[in-house]
């Protein structure tokens, strides 16, 4: 039987984890629950070991950046949300 080196072993169980924790925030886009919470957290644990999803992380967060800051308000008027 091939060793498993402890990178390997990291990489398998990151997936795993990370995986499983994403179709669980999918399934909560229909099923009632934090799905977007639960995906980003996904996301940001596969970073850790794949280029894929940091890419894909990053691109979540500069979507939620944008729609934060072009909000209007009851006037019609696009302004900058200062709450952060």
């Amino acid at each position: 039987m091939k060793q498993w080196s402890l990178k390997k072993l990291k990489h398998f169980f990151v997936a795993v984890v990370g995986i499983t924790i994403l179709i669980i925030g999918i399934a909560m886009i229909v099923l009632p629950g934090p799905a977007i919470v639960v995906i980003p957290l996904a996301l940001g644990i596969l970073a850790t070991e794949f280029a894929w999803a940091r890419r894909l992380l990053h691109m979540v967060q500069e979507r939620i950046q944008r729609s934060g800051t072009n909000t209007k308000n009851n006037n019609g008027q696009n302004h900058r949300d200062k709450s952060f």
